[in-house]
This record gives structure tokens, C-alpha cells and sequence, in this order.
């Protein structure tokens, strides 16, 4: 490697690392955020979500009892066929 490749690739790795370390507080979570997080919480404590399209705001309690009386169906498809395979020769 040349001088100028080897400055720029330090420059480079130094640059990226600055703004690492500048933007780690912005981008970071407070361990109270995190704890908080990481608790379960009950669905009647999530209050209503807005499901849109005419719908409007539903209870997270409604939207698990309708998920547990209709859970998603999933689908089978045909497996694909095998592809064809040609010699590559010479």
C-alpha cells in the first residue's frame, strides 16, 4: 500500500469512529427505558391501538381474544420445480 491509501484508511476508521461516539448517546437507551422494556406487561395495560381503515382505535385486549379465535392460516404452496440443468462445458 501506497502512503496516501494507508492515511486514508486510518482517516477513514477514525472518522467512522468519531461520529460513533457522537451519536452513541442519541441512539443509546436508559437502563429505566431498558428494565421497563424488558418487563411483560399486561394487555389490558396497553391501552387501545389504531388499527385504521374505518376501525379506529381497539383495545389490545380485543385484538388478542379476536387473534386467539382467529389465528393466522398459513399457506402451502407446491414446492417448486427443480431447475434445469445444462452442461457447461468447454
Amino acid at each position: 500500500m501506497d502512503r496516501a491509501s494507508l492515511i486514508f484508511c486510518v482517516g477513514a476508521l477514525a472518522l467512522s469512529l468519531l461520529v460513533a461516539v457522537v451519536a452513541y448517546p442519541y441512539a443509546a437507551v436508559s437502563a429505566d427505558q431498558l428494565a421497563r422494556a424488558a418487563t411483560p406487561q399486561p394487555a389490558e395495560a396497553l391501552g387501545s391501538v389504531d388499527v385504521g381503515e374505518g376501525f379506529g382505535q381497539v383495545p389490545v385486549s380485543k385484538l388478542m381474544d379476536y387473534y386467539i379465535a382467529n389465528p393466522p392460516v398459513e399457506t402451502v404452496s407446491a414446492p417448486a420445480a427443480a431447475p434445469k440443468i445444462h452442461f457447461g462445458g468447454c
